[in-house]
């Protein structure tokens, strides 16, 4: 054998194999669904973030973080000695990629230190910023994650220049390899035109689904202008609809902007191509760090992240009303920054009003404004905001201070998932707050209501449909949704078309005269989940095994006072997979959006699929539909679904919008399907999953996993519940 081999079999353990996916690309991905694998997690199996964030000194660790912002280094000086226009750019762009529109991004994982975040055009620098704090890191260690270390450094820089803020919560878990399963967009390129974003360039509402910003790579807007083409009104349109994806109103996003553009400056005092490559494609040499660059000292006043050049106050280190007081005072022109950005500079400008240069204080400079901040005064409804905080400095710092602490703490979910002695008091409606509840139910009380729910004239189909509905809006991405609070009962949810409105009223009415029966008070939302549980329990039963099904009482129940209707028609189900149903065709296959409602609710792709034949199995299809119910026994929980799927006696046809199931001898017409029910019979993995259900020794196997699969769902927004 030649010694000048390589003794490694080459594309077996890289990138440089191809994968299933490069000879299959339409076959289904999986991959999606094995997100946050226990096996990539280095901490113990017994580790408890909460307890162990909970033994934090928090104020020491906040001064911490307050000293270390002058606390300058020479490989990264700070501007003006003063990292907290850094940590804020950090911080904001970790929470800054939360979008409302499936609750995906935000700051809650610390996946910024991953790709493609890590190396996103828009988040040039910001490997510095993560670096700067790791001995902050590594001196807390277990006791304080990455997630939450940005946002509180964000937080405390606010502080460290005179901002009162309004509070912090911790209690965000750290990932361990990139989130794959959030769509970024489809482009090809980073920064590539709007227009594969939008049906139509005049119409900016028209951003695709579930998209928050206008192009690949960027957190929110094209700081020079729509597609570098500065045009404020035109700007101010991107801006409404990109920061309206984020959950917030107009006020809220003058004085975001406001705020954010107090502190700090943008960097474009050199070239764009003396930029090296991102921290994903940098040299080892690097060590996880990119945009190495080798224009002039290649940092301080010579960095480039932007390419926009100039701070946006006189005072880039305090906290004022700096901001609102240059973009009232001067008119402002189109300049182009050294690096070649458009940007927009005052006219005739008193030298004391602009701000000093990073290095030399000798030296007085421009201040700038991006196209996005011309919006602010060129928008007629933003502008009357803009004057509104001018004139009352105050009231901006208010607003601002809760605009912030809703931009952090967006994806963290409800109040109670907090942690730490700084959460504020205030239930705040964006938080989906729901009443606690006072009362505890004994099995025997549990059982007797279950007799109750089983003979009230609701149906097991009723009982099921509703508690399964109630359910599964859960988003695991932001922690929004699931069945406590009952906000079925609720507009808008009580007339969303996948609810089967009729049928839920009926329901509901029911539950809430047997509430009025009870001796004690039990909430309809705990009602609810009583009653699908009780009706699968009794299905259970008619297959005969005698297998309860756990049920842990302790929901409230939410008014509309406490429910912000509109910021809850993302959560509509236009698609649910496990009840077969489909509100309209879409360009995305059914078994692809049954992965992303799957993903969303936390589920992996084996509780996916015995959920889905158990549902068909119960009969459970919106509107009792007889696709996929691959059985003559429907109401009764048996693996009939997995049996019949797996039959060699069956044939399978396509029929127009639907498929077929017919005997192969016969030609008998057996029963209907739809794509998802045969997905799990043509796709290779799911197949496995489904013959393991359809064995002949696996029958109380598939039961008894169904049930705890069923209980997950029911349970998913239960964070009391451990």
């Amino acid at each position: 054998m030649s010694s000048g081999k390589c003794p490694i079999m080459h594309g077996g353990m890289t990138n440089k194999g191809k994968s299933n996916t490069h000879w299959w690309p339409n076959s289904l991905k999986l991959e999606i669904l094995r997100q946050h694998d226990r096996k990539a997690d280095p901490m113990d199996e017994d580790f408890n973030y909460a307890e162990e964030f909970n033994k934090i000194d928090l104020e020491q660790l906040k001064q911490d973080l307050k000293d270390f912002m002058t606390d300058s280094q020479d490989w990264w000086p700070a501007d003006w000695g003063h990292y907290g226009g850094l940590m804020i750019r950090m911080a904001w762009h970790s929470a800054g990629s939360y979008r409302t529109t499936d609750g995906r991004g935000g700051g809650g994982t610390g996946n910024q230190r991953f790709a493609p975040l890590n190396s996103w055009p828009d988040n040039v620098s910001l490997d510095k910023a993560r670096r700067l704090l790791w001995p902050i890191k590594k001196k807390y260690g277990n006791k304080l994650s990455w997630a939450d270390l940005f946002i509180l450094a964000g937080t405390m820089a606010y502080e460290s220049m005179g901002l009162k803020s309004f509070g912090f919560g911790g209690g965000r878990e750290d990932i361990w390899h990139p989130e794959e399963d959030i769509y970024w967009g489809s482009e090809k390129e980073w920064l590539a035109e709007t227009k594969n974003r939008y049906q139509s360039d005049e119409q900016r509402d028209s951003l695709e689904n579930p998209l928050a910003a206008v192009q690949m790579g960027l957190i929110y807007v094209n700081p020079e202008g729509v597609d570098g083409n500065p045009d404020p009104l035109k700007t101010a349109k991107d801006v409404r609809e990109t920061f309206a994806r984020m959950a917030m109103n107009d006020e809220e996003t003058v004085a975001l902007t406001a705020g954010g553009h107090t502190i700090g400056k943008c960097h474009g005092n050199g070239k764009e191509e003396n930029l090296g490559p991102e921290p994903e494609a940098a040299d080892v040499t690097e060590q996880g760090m990119g945009w190495h660059n080798s224009g002039g000292k290649g940092k301080g006043r010579d960095t480039v992240t932007s390419g926009i050049e100039g701070a946006w106050t006189t005072n880039p280190t305090q906290w004022d009303n700096g901001y609102f007081y240059l973009l009232f005072t001067y008119d402002w022109e189109l300049k182009k920054s050294p690096a070649g950005a458009w940007q927009w500079e005052p006219i005739d400008i008193k030298e004391e009003d602009k701000p000093v240069d990073v290095e030399d204080p000798s030296i007085r400079l421009n201040p700038i404004m991006t196209d996005a901040d011309m919006a602010m005064i060129k928008d007629p409804e933003y502008r009357k905001i803009s004057e509104k905080f001018y004139k009352n400095p105050d009231y901006l710092a208010e607003v601002f201070a809760r605009a912030w602490f809703k931009l952090t703490h967006r994806d963290l979910g409800p109040k109670s998932r907090y942690l730490g002695p700084d959460v504020p008091d205030e239930d705040l409606i964006w938080q989906d707050p729901v009443p606690s509840v006072d009362y505890t139910l004994s099995d025997t009380e549990i059982n007797e209501l279950k007799g109750k729910l089983l003979n009230s004239g609701l149906s097991s189909y009723e009982l099921i449909t509703t508690a399964w509905d109630s359910a599964r809006t859960f988003r695991n991405s932001d922690y929004r949704g699931g069945a406590n609070g009952a906000r079925i009962r609720l507009e808008p949810h009580k007339n969303w078309h996948g609810n089967e409105p009729e049928k839920l009223q009926k329901v509901l009415t029911k539950l809430e005269q047997l509430q009025a029966s009870l001796d004690k008070p039990v909430s309809v939302a705990d009602l609810i989940v009583l009653g699908g549980s009780a009706a699968v329990e009794k299905a259970a039963g008619e297959a005969g095994f005698d297998i309860k099904v756990p049920f842990t009482p302790g929901r409230g129940d939410a008014t509309a006072e406490m429910t912000d209707a509109e910021s809850f028609e993302v959560l509509e189900p236009l698609h649910d997979a496990y009840r077969n149903y489909l509100k309209k065709d879409y360009q995305v296959p059914a078994e692809e959006l049954m992965l992303d409602r799957t993903q969303l609710m936390g589920l992996t792709a084996p509780e996916m699929t015995v959920l889905v034949g158990g549902m068909r199995a119960l009969g459970a299809n919106f509107e009792q539909s007889e696709k996929g119910v691959f059985t003559d026994r429907a109401g009764t929980l048996t693996n009939d679904f997995f049996v019949n799927l797996t039959d060699m006696d069956n044939v399978w046809k396509s029929v127009g919008d639907h498929y077929e199931v017919r005997d192969r001898q016969s030609d008998e017409l057996k029963w209907t399907a739809s794509r998802v029910d045969l997905v799990f019979g043509s796709n290779s993995i799911l197949r496995s999953y489904a013959e393991v259900y359809a064995q002949d020794d696996n029958q109380e196997k598939f039961v008894r996993n169904f049930i705890k699969a069923w209980v997950k769902v029911m349970d998913a927004d239960r964070f009391d519940v451990v």
